[in-house]
Order: C-alpha cells, then sequence, then structure tokens
C-alpha cells in the first residue's frame, strides 16, 4: 500500500511523534510506502510532497511543531476554485494520481471536519485527533493538551510567587476559545482560586467576594485563571477585562499576563509523545485492514476508532458535573 500523511490547522506539542508513530508502523512493520504531504491540504492542491524513509523518521519523537508544516486550507470553503476546477474534485484527482490508497489525517475540529467531507466522497481517509484544547469529541484526550497544561501549570506555579510577594491578585489567561479544558486542569493543578472557563457563566461580584472572603482569612492574594474565550465588554482581552474589573471591585492591584502561544510551542509531555505513537500506530493498524473513514480515538485506557461523521461538528464542553469542577467548588474554588 502506498498511503499519504498531512497535518492541518495550528501547531501542538506531539504532531512530529505521532507521525514517527504512522510512519514508522507502516515502513517497518506493514511494508507500506509512505509519502510526506506539505502544508495541510494545500500540499494536496500542489501535489508538494516528499517520499518518507525510515532514516528521514529519526529525531521527531522531541520535537515540537510539524516537521510537514501546517496550513489553514479549507477545501470545501465556498468559492474554493483553482483553474475552474473545484478544490475538493482537484484534491481527490491528486490522490489518484500520487497514487495514494489512503490519508492520514492530523488535525483538530476543522481538520476532521473536512476529513469527514472527503471520506463521503469515497476518499480512504483516517484521521487522529490533534489540539491543545482537548476539545475533540469522540476522544477522551487528544495529544497536545497534557504539554498546553504542563506549560500553563508551570507558568501558574511562578506568578504565585510574584502574588505572594506583592500581595496582589494575579490573572492568567491561558487558551480556549470555545472550551475551557486548559483553564480547568492547570488552575486545579496550579492552586487557582478563581477559574473562569467559556462554558460556565460569571458574575464579577462573586469573584470580588472570593477574593475579598480570602483576605478577611489573612490571605492577602489570589490566582485567577481564565480562559480566552469567556464573555467580556468585546474590547479587551479576556485577561485585561477581568483583571480591570477585579481592581474595580476589590480596590486591590491586580495584573494580567496572557500566555498565548507559548502553550503550543516545544517538546511534548512524556505522555504527549506516548499517546501520539500509540494513536499513530493504531491509524496505520486501521489502514492495514482497510478500515477508512475513522477517527482514532482514547477511550478510558484503550487506543480505538469512530466514525469520522459521528465526529464532525461536535465540541467536548466542560460541564457543572465534571468532577475537578465538583470537587474545586468543594474546596472553595470559585468557578465564577
Amino acid at each position: 500500500m502506498r498511503i499519504g500523511i498531512l497535518t492541518a490547522g495550528g501547531d501542538c506539542p506531539g504532531i512530529n511523534a505521532t507521525i514517527r508513530g504512522v510512519c514508522k508502523t507502516a515502513i517497518n512493520h506493514y511494508g507500506m510506502d509512505v509519502i510526506g504531504i506539505h502544508s495541510g491540504f494545500q500540499g494536496l492542491l500542489t501535489k508538494d510532497v516528499e517520499v518518507f524513509t525510515d532514516k528521514s523518521l529519526s529525531g521527531l519523537l522531541n520535537l515540537g511543531g510539524t516537521m510537514l508544516g501546517t496550513s489553514r486550507e479549507k477545501p470545501f470553503k465556498k468559492g474554493g476554485v483553482i483553474s475552474d476546477v473545484d478544490k475538493p474534485t482537484l484534491i481527490q484527482q491528486n490522490i489518484k494520481e500520487l497514487g495514494l490508497d489512503c490519508v492520514v489525517c492530523i488535525g483538530g475540529n476543522g481538520t476532521q471536519k473536512t476529513a469527514a467531507k472527503f471520506a463521503a466522497l469515497g476518499v480512504n481517509i483516517v484521521s487522529i485527533p490533534k489540539t491543545i484544547d482537548n476539545d475533540i469529541w469522540g476522544t477522551d484526550v487528544s495529544f497536545g493538551f497534557d504539554s498546553a497544561v504542563s506549560i500553563a501549570t508551570d507558568a501558574i506555579d511562578r506568578l504565585h510567587c510574584t502574588a505572594s510577594s506583592h500581595k496582589r491578585v494575579m490573572v492568567i489567561e491561558v487558551m480556549g476559545h470555545k472550551v475551557g479544558w486548559i483553564s480547568l486542569y492547570s488552575g486545579m493543578a496550579g492552586g487557582g482560586d478563581v477559574i473562569l472557563v467559556p462554558e460556565l457563566p460569571y458574575n464579577i461580584k462573586n469573584i470580588g467576594d472570593t477574593i475579598m472572603n480570602r483576605l478577611k482569612k489573612g490571605k492577602p492574594y489570589s490566582i485567577v485563571v481564565v480562559a480566552e474565550g469567556i464573555p467580556t465588554d468585546g474590547k479587551k482581552r479576556a485577561g485585561e477585562y477581568i483583571a480591570q474589573e477585579i481592581e474595580y471591585e476589590t480596590g486591590i492591584e491586580t495584573r494580567e499576563t496572557v500566555l498565548g502561544y507559548i502553550q503550543r510551542g516545544g517538546s511534548p509531555t512524556p505522555y504527549d509523545r506516548n499517546l501520539a505513537t500509540r494513536m499513530g500506530g493504531h491509524a496505520t493498524e486501521l489502514i492495514a485492514k482497510g478500515i477508512f473513514g475513522h477517527m482514532v480515538a482514547l477511550n478510558g485506557d484503550e487506543i480505538a476508532s469512530i466514525p469520522l461523521a459521528d465526529v464532525a461538528g461536535k465540541l467536548k464542553l466542560v460541564t457543572e458535573e465534571h468532577d475537578l469542577v465538583v470537587q474545586g467548588r468543594r474546596m472553595g474554588v470559585c468557578f465564577g
């Protein structure tokens, strides 16, 4: 068999480990030919590819980013036409010309949606979920999440020192446009006093009361962890808005830190390296068995797969019933 592999959407720790897991398994165990596709779906439009060998996969396990490059190309977006040929048709032609029996797509929600559309057209697709946000429906965890949480938690740990020394409120803004998994997990791991996620409503007065009650108990500083996607006045970033509102509400000096793209860069954690390796290997196993149109998923401790049609367009959200939210509230953490 001859397979292609691409990475689409944002970069994320663990992509290269996944590429390595797919390709080494394909080459060494199944004897497949492997073609690397550059710049996501853009590479399938221009046939920008390279042949992978076992040697070309060396040094990938701990390398951040993606050695294939990536893009935000969405071939099914309206108006997607090149030389009077619509992009999905051109991609299907190029897949045929390249002699690919299957394409492995590594990416987040947008990539899963695109992969599902190609699968519905009859293209042999296997996908692997990639996101630091952990918001892909159907898998308990996506690789990249543990790495991002580790980076955010380390930053929160460091901010405790400054907050304590200056008796300030420190607000840290972490990634998460529509979901708050990073905010929840890093906030709890880092001992946050207030944790705000897009899925749960907040009241600034409740936040102010929490901080003032801590002050009355002899705790002169507080740590507030916010996801970037929480509602604001629409003019300011989440961290800046919450910091200003807290200072106005409490009179306590408040500073914000925006962690930004730091969460997406650098080496993956050991957990993410192993998860990426397992997911990559399973994707190749699906191809060998002729099981297409599926996304690899972690269910409990088992690596499995689910139909792409079941994944596309869905988000995995934080809920009030999540055990970290329940336990956090029992311990006095304010969730808004």
